[in-house]
Protein backbone atom coordinates (compact mmCIF):
# COMPACT_ATOMS: atom_id res chain seq x y z
CA UNK A 1 0.00 0.00 0.00
CA UNK A 2 1.43 3.48 -0.79
CA UNK A 3 2.68 5.21 2.02
CA UNK A 4 0.25 8.42 3.44
CA UNK A 5 1.66 11.17 5.28
CA UNK A 6 1.52 10.36 8.29
CA UNK A 7 2.83 6.52 7.99
CA UNK A 8 6.38 7.98 6.88
CA UNK A 9 8.52 7.45 9.68
CA UNK A 10 10.53 10.09 11.56
CA UNK A 11 13.46 11.48 9.57
CA UNK A 12 15.46 12.39 12.31
CA UNK A 13 19.09 12.73 11.15
CA UNK A 14 18.08 11.73 7.68
CA UNK A 15 20.27 13.19 4.95
CA UNK A 16 18.17 13.23 1.68
CA UNK A 17 19.14 14.17 -2.36
CA UNK A 18 16.11 14.65 -4.72
CA UNK A 19 16.85 15.58 -8.19
CA UNK A 20 14.07 17.21 -9.93
CA UNK A 21 13.09 18.18 -6.45
CA UNK A 22 11.61 21.80 -7.67
CA UNK A 23 8.43 20.14 -9.68
CA UNK A 24 5.88 17.36 -9.52
CA UNK A 25 6.74 14.42 -7.98
CA UNK A 26 10.55 15.52 -6.96
CA UNK A 27 8.47 18.83 -5.28
CA UNK A 28 5.92 16.27 -3.78
CA UNK A 29 8.59 14.18 -2.35
CA UNK A 30 10.31 17.04 -0.47
CA UNK A 31 7.18 18.45 1.23
CA UNK A 32 6.28 14.92 2.41
CA UNK A 33 9.97 14.68 3.60
CA UNK A 34 10.63 18.34 4.74
CA UNK A 35 7.65 17.13 7.24
CA UNK A 36 9.15 14.62 9.44
CA UNK A 37 12.05 16.53 10.47
CA UNK A 38 15.02 15.16 8.57
CA UNK A 39 18.54 16.74 9.18
CA UNK A 40 19.05 17.99 5.52
CA UNK A 41 17.51 17.62 2.25
CA UNK A 42 19.37 18.63 -1.12
CA UNK A 43 16.56 19.96 -3.56
CA UNK A 44 18.39 19.39 -7.11
CA UNK A 45 17.32 21.51 -9.40
CA UNK A 46 17.81 22.57 -12.84
CA UNK A 47 16.57 25.90 -12.32
CA UNK A 48 17.37 27.43 -8.92
CA UNK A 49 14.68 30.07 -8.68
CA UNK A 50 12.39 27.30 -8.58
CA UNK A 51 14.00 25.33 -6.15
CA UNK A 52 14.30 28.67 -3.99
CA UNK A 53 10.89 29.68 -4.55
CA UNK A 54 9.81 25.62 -3.33
CA UNK A 55 11.23 26.15 -0.31
CA UNK A 56 10.05 29.23 0.86
CA UNK A 57 6.96 27.33 0.06
CA UNK A 58 7.65 24.61 2.01
CA UNK A 59 9.21 26.75 5.09
CA UNK A 60 6.05 28.24 5.82
CA UNK A 61 4.72 25.15 7.02
CA UNK A 62 8.20 23.76 8.62
CA UNK A 63 10.05 26.58 8.97
CA UNK A 64 12.62 24.68 11.20
CA UNK A 65 13.40 22.17 7.04
CA UNK A 66 17.01 22.54 6.72
CA UNK A 67 16.64 22.70 2.58
CA UNK A 68 19.37 23.37 0.44
CA UNK A 69 19.15 23.91 -3.40
CA UNK A 70 21.65 22.65 -5.93
CA UNK A 71 21.90 23.52 -9.25
CA UNK A 72 21.82 20.29 -11.25
CA UNK A 73 21.20 20.35 -15.01
CA UNK A 74 20.67 16.39 -15.76
CA UNK A 75 21.71 17.40 -19.49
CA UNK A 76 25.06 18.29 -18.88
CA UNK A 77 27.08 15.37 -17.36
CA UNK A 78 29.84 17.98 -15.81
CA UNK A 79 26.86 19.93 -14.04
CA UNK A 80 26.51 16.23 -12.24
CA UNK A 81 29.86 16.22 -11.34
CA UNK A 82 29.36 20.01 -9.92
CA UNK A 83 26.80 19.10 -8.38
CA UNK A 84 27.96 16.29 -6.59
CA UNK A 85 30.76 18.16 -4.94
CA UNK A 86 28.64 20.33 -3.90
CA UNK A 87 26.63 17.52 -2.03
CA UNK A 88 30.30 15.94 -1.03
CA UNK A 89 31.17 19.52 0.53
CA UNK A 90 28.47 19.69 2.53
CA UNK A 91 27.97 16.62 3.97
CA UNK A 92 29.43 12.80 4.65
CA UNK A 93 26.61 11.17 5.04
CA UNK A 94 23.43 10.14 2.88
CA UNK A 95 20.68 8.07 3.31
CA UNK A 96 17.96 8.53 0.47
CA UNK A 97 19.08 9.37 -3.08
CA UNK A 98 15.84 9.87 -4.95
CA UNK A 99 16.62 9.46 -8.66
CA UNK A 100 13.56 11.51 -9.69
CA UNK A 101 14.27 14.41 -12.31
CA UNK A 102 13.57 13.22 -16.15
CA UNK A 103 12.36 14.44 -19.40
CA UNK A 104 9.18 12.39 -21.31
CA UNK A 105 8.42 12.01 -24.68
CA UNK A 106 10.98 14.85 -25.72
CA UNK A 107 11.79 15.77 -29.69
CA UNK A 108 13.94 14.25 -31.28
CA UNK A 109 17.25 15.85 -29.94
CA UNK A 110 20.65 14.91 -27.34
CA UNK A 111 22.89 15.80 -25.02
CA UNK A 112 25.67 18.27 -24.24
CA UNK A 113 27.49 15.04 -24.56
CA UNK A 114 25.70 13.48 -27.59
CA UNK A 115 23.88 11.08 -25.93
CA UNK A 116 20.20 10.45 -26.99
CA UNK A 117 18.11 12.87 -24.70
CA UNK A 118 16.53 10.96 -22.99
CA UNK A 119 19.37 8.26 -22.09
CA UNK A 120 21.37 11.19 -21.41
CA UNK A 121 18.84 12.64 -18.70
CA UNK A 122 17.28 9.54 -17.44
CA UNK A 123 19.65 7.48 -16.87
CA UNK A 124 23.57 8.20 -17.82
CA UNK A 125 23.28 11.31 -15.74
CA UNK A 126 21.60 9.59 -12.57
CA UNK A 127 23.97 6.85 -13.27
CA UNK A 128 26.91 9.23 -12.55
CA UNK A 129 25.78 11.09 -10.00
CA UNK A 130 24.80 8.03 -8.11
CA UNK A 131 28.36 7.16 -8.93
CA UNK A 132 29.76 10.16 -7.14
CA UNK A 133 27.89 9.70 -4.26
CA UNK A 134 28.48 6.36 -3.50
CA UNK A 135 31.50 6.10 -1.11
CA UNK A 136 29.12 8.51 0.93
CA UNK A 137 26.11 6.49 0.80
CA UNK A 138 28.27 2.94 1.56
CA UNK A 139 29.77 4.65 4.25
CA UNK A 140 26.43 5.70 5.72
CA UNK A 141 25.35 2.46 5.35
CA UNK A 142 28.33 0.97 7.54
CA UNK A 143 27.40 3.76 10.18
CA UNK A 144 23.88 3.20 10.27
CA UNK A 145 22.49 -0.07 12.84
CA UNK A 146 18.90 -0.10 11.20
CA UNK A 147 18.46 -2.09 7.88
CA UNK A 148 17.85 -0.53 5.23
CA UNK A 149 18.85 2.93 6.71
CA UNK A 150 20.26 4.02 3.60
CA UNK A 151 18.21 4.03 0.06
CA UNK A 152 18.58 4.22 -3.56
CA UNK A 153 14.97 5.13 -5.33
CA UNK A 154 15.34 4.96 -8.77
CA UNK A 155 11.56 6.52 -10.74
CA UNK A 156 11.12 4.27 -13.77
CA UNK A 157 7.91 3.33 -15.58
CA UNK A 158 5.91 0.64 -17.45
CA UNK A 159 7.14 2.35 -20.54
CA UNK A 160 10.10 0.04 -19.89
CA UNK A 161 8.10 -2.76 -20.89
CA UNK A 162 5.48 -1.59 -23.29
CA UNK A 163 7.88 0.86 -25.25
CA UNK A 164 10.99 -1.25 -25.92
CA UNK A 165 11.53 -3.77 -28.11
CA UNK A 166 11.01 -7.56 -26.43
CA UNK A 167 14.65 -8.54 -29.11
CA UNK A 168 17.00 -5.85 -28.93
CA UNK A 169 16.45 -3.41 -25.33
CA UNK A 170 18.56 -1.31 -25.08
CA UNK A 171 19.94 0.59 -28.60
CA UNK A 172 23.51 0.90 -27.37
CA UNK A 173 25.11 1.54 -31.10
CA UNK A 174 22.65 4.01 -31.00
CA UNK A 175 22.78 6.18 -27.77
CA UNK A 176 25.78 8.51 -29.14
CA UNK A 177 24.67 9.06 -32.77
CA UNK A 178 20.31 8.54 -32.01
CA UNK A 179 18.16 7.50 -35.16
CA UNK A 180 16.02 9.96 -34.72
CA UNK A 181 13.22 8.55 -36.79
CA UNK A 182 12.67 6.15 -33.49
CA UNK A 183 9.79 6.97 -32.03
CA UNK A 184 9.86 9.08 -28.70
CA UNK A 185 8.19 6.87 -26.77
CA UNK A 186 10.95 4.08 -27.20
CA UNK A 187 13.48 6.44 -26.86
CA UNK A 188 11.86 7.40 -23.52
CA UNK A 189 10.70 3.66 -23.05
CA UNK A 190 14.60 2.51 -23.29
CA UNK A 191 16.00 5.05 -20.45
CA UNK A 192 13.18 3.74 -18.47
CA UNK A 193 14.43 -0.13 -18.90
CA UNK A 194 17.88 1.36 -18.29
CA UNK A 195 16.78 3.05 -14.77
CA UNK A 196 15.74 -0.75 -13.79
CA UNK A 197 18.61 -2.42 -14.61
CA UNK A 198 20.67 0.39 -13.02
CA UNK A 199 18.43 -0.16 -9.94
CA UNK A 200 18.54 -3.65 -10.31
CA UNK A 201 22.43 -4.17 -10.58
CA UNK A 202 23.01 -1.90 -7.44
CA UNK A 203 21.20 -3.88 -5.71
CA UNK A 204 23.33 -6.64 -6.03
CA UNK A 205 26.46 -5.36 -5.68
CA UNK A 206 25.69 -3.59 -2.54
CA UNK A 207 23.51 -5.04 -0.11
CA UNK A 208 23.57 -2.70 2.48
CA UNK A 209 21.72 -0.34 0.40
CA UNK A 210 17.94 -0.82 -0.46
CA UNK A 211 18.13 -0.16 -4.04
CA UNK A 212 15.05 -0.05 -5.71
CA UNK A 213 12.88 1.26 -9.25
CA UNK A 214 9.38 2.22 -9.22
CA UNK A 215 6.31 3.07 -11.39
CA UNK A 216 4.83 5.91 -9.55
CA UNK A 217 1.94 5.53 -12.06
CA UNK A 218 0.34 7.67 -14.97
CA UNK A 219 0.77 10.95 -13.14
CA UNK A 220 -0.51 14.43 -14.34
CA UNK A 221 2.75 16.27 -13.84
CA UNK A 222 4.39 19.35 -16.20
CA UNK A 223 6.48 16.70 -17.84
CA UNK A 224 3.27 15.18 -19.46
CA UNK A 225 2.54 18.26 -20.45
CA UNK A 226 5.29 19.06 -22.56
CA UNK A 227 5.21 15.80 -24.49
CA UNK A 228 6.05 15.53 -28.03
CA UNK A 229 3.04 13.90 -29.48
CA UNK A 230 0.32 15.05 -31.49
CA UNK A 231 -2.22 17.88 -30.70
CA UNK A 232 -5.36 15.57 -30.47
CA UNK A 233 -3.29 13.34 -27.58
CA UNK A 234 -2.74 16.28 -25.94
CA UNK A 235 -6.44 17.61 -26.42
CA UNK A 236 -7.60 13.90 -24.90
CA UNK A 237 -4.92 14.35 -22.04
CA UNK A 238 -5.92 17.88 -20.82
CA UNK A 239 -9.50 17.72 -21.07
CA UNK A 240 -9.69 13.73 -19.92
CA UNK A 241 -6.43 13.29 -17.96
CA UNK A 242 -8.37 12.50 -14.51
CA UNK A 243 -9.65 9.03 -16.55
CA UNK A 244 -6.19 7.70 -16.52
CA UNK A 245 -3.94 9.58 -14.29
CA UNK A 246 -3.20 10.85 -10.67
CA UNK A 247 -2.56 13.88 -9.08
CA UNK A 248 1.04 14.18 -7.78
CA UNK A 249 0.52 13.99 -4.23
CA UNK A 250 -0.93 10.38 -5.34
CA UNK A 251 1.55 9.51 -7.33
CA UNK A 252 4.64 10.81 -5.10
CA UNK A 253 3.45 7.99 -2.96
CA UNK A 254 5.12 5.15 -5.13
CA UNK A 255 8.41 6.40 -3.67
CA UNK A 256 7.75 7.25 0.20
Amino acid sequence: MAAKTHTIPDQTGKVIVVTGGNAGLGAETVRRLAAHNPKQIFLCARTLSKAEALIISIKQDHPDAALTPISLDLDSLESVRSAAAQILQSTDRIHQLYLNAGTSIAPPGTTQEGYEVHFGVNHLAHALLTQLLLPNLLATGRAEKTPGAVRIIAVSSTAARDFTSQKTGIDFPNLKYPKLATSAWSRYGQSKLANILFAKNLARLYPSIVTVSIHPGVVRTEVGDKADVPWIVHWIWDNFWWLFAVEVEVGARTQL
